[in-house]
């Protein structure tokens, strides 16, 4: 379209509206509000090292920008999806004309032998490193060189702040002033909120409906909501390993709250986000015997079944018996006993003196075994009235499990708390 309409404006709207300065800059305000630690350091030229990590299209490049701007120091920057260690000593090698600020943009691709070529150069301060990150710098980064920076988290905008940054594309030199485009508020709200709080993804939505309906013999257009939504694909969701266990966290912790509503919202998040269905199946299962247990012994059974399904009819059909799972899961009633009570064993077993075998619970399976006394005085609970007899399981009697009150596991309490009294 007459070469994107101008030679000018070759390059994506998104990167055309990158901020200038800290007062074009939208959102972050906990970081760069007036008074604020990172607006302070900008401010001051007083950068240390900084690792600014956040999703995508919450301005980590465009404030690692706005520094190159306002520094008085020389600034070098990277991406770590193409530099190597030969870039990276070049870099450093620069550092020998004065103050450095080396910039690297998705620092998390840097493998564990170029974060330590970088690491003595920051730590001697010949330096100062700025790294942009979507994932969490405790899981990519290497300890030593995380722990030499400031982190800074950058969170995603809100639709509000989305919808200022749409309305300045409208009516900026470096955006669409020069086309007469409108954009119809519903049009804007339906942006806003399908972005997710990614200000890239808003401002390419809103240039891909203006390529796709404007007309240069019109000379103005008008998006509106239907003419959006035709433009536009399907809505992708933001999901890096950060997210994958953010949200996996929130619905295992919604199922143990009993709280089915989120529970299948995260469910059909993960659904969307393409995550893998059986490790969706398997935390189902692991929930199912660790909150559940015996408080209602059919939420295992349930939660397996769904597995089975799963495995058997395959997706998107098996979308339904997850969700039947993770509600019965959330909605039964809860208990931990069963862990606590493996737990407490597995901190015996570990920590005290093991326990030897008492005698008449050793196998007397084998010939010679009655010689040497093994299975002696052991009592067949089947041969007393009602399946039980009292004898020693262990050699030093100990209580691990400890049931609740909830659901099926009142009756167990009683029953335990009947058949322990008689032992004494």
């Amino acid at each position: 379209m007459e070469l994107f309409l101008t030679e000018k404006k070759k390059k994506p709207l998104a990167w055309r509206m990158m901020p200038e300065s800290l007062q074009e800059f939208v959102g972050q305000e906990e970081l760069l509000g007036d008074g604020r630690p990172l607006r302070r350091l900008i401010e001051e030229d007083s950068i240390v090292s900084l690792i600014l990590y956040g999703p995508p299209g919450t301005g980590k490049t465009a404030i690692a920008r706005i520094i190159a701007k306002i520094t008085k120091a020389r600034f070098v920057a990277l991406n770590a999806v193409t530099a190597g260690v030969k870039d990276i000593r070049e870099a450093i090698a620069s550092a020998g004309f004065g103050r450095t600020i080396l910039f690297v943009d998705e620092i998390h691709r840097f493998n564990r032998l170029q974060q330590d070529a970088l690491l003595p150069h920051v730590e001697s301060g010949e330096i100062t490193l700025i790294g942009a990150s979507t994932h969490n710098p405790f899981f990519s980064l290497v300890p030593a060189l995380a722990s030499r920076s400031i982190i800074f988290e950058f969170k995603p905008l809100s639709p509000e702040q989305i919808k200022v940054l749409l309305r300045r594309a409208l009516t900026s030199p470096k955006g669409l002033s020069d086309y007469g485009v409108e954009l119809e508020e519903r049009a804007a709200e339906h942006i806003a909120l399908q972005s997710a709080g990614d200000a890239r993804k808003a401002l390419n939505m809103l240039e891909i409906a203006f390529l796709t309906l404007y007309r240069p013999s019109e000379g103005r257009v008008t998006i509106t909501i239907e003419g959006l939504k035709e433009s536009l694909q399907q809505k992708t969701l933001y999901y890096d390993e950060d997210e994958h266990y953010d949200v996996i966290s929130a619905f295992i912790k919604s199922m143990r709250g009993s709280d089915p509503d989120a529970a299948v919202y995260w469910l059909a998040r993960m659904i969307a986000s393409g995550e893998d269905p059986m490790f969706i199946a398997r935390r189902i299962v692991i929930c199912a015997s660790e909150d559940v247990g015996n408080a209602d012994p059919r939420a295992l059974q349930v939660a397996v079944s769904a597995m089975l399904a799963l495995e058997k009819i395959g997706m998107p059909e098996g979308r339904i018996p997850l969700a039947q799972a993770a509600i019965y899961v959330a909605t039964a009633p809860k208990s931990n006993a069963s862990y606590l009570a493996v737990e407490r064993a597995g901190d015996s077993v570990a920590n005290e003196p093991l326990q030897s075998v008492p005698t008449h619970l050793m196998d007397a399976h084998y010939p010679g075994a009655e010689r040497l006394g093994r299975g002696a005085g052991y009592k067949y609970p089947h041969n007393y009235k009602g399946h039980y007899v009292r004898q020693r399981y262990l050699e030093h009697e100990r209580v691990f499990y400890e049931p609740s009150e909830e659901g099926y596991e009142r009756t167990i309490k009683n029953l335990m708390k009947r058949r322990r009294s008689e032992q004494k």
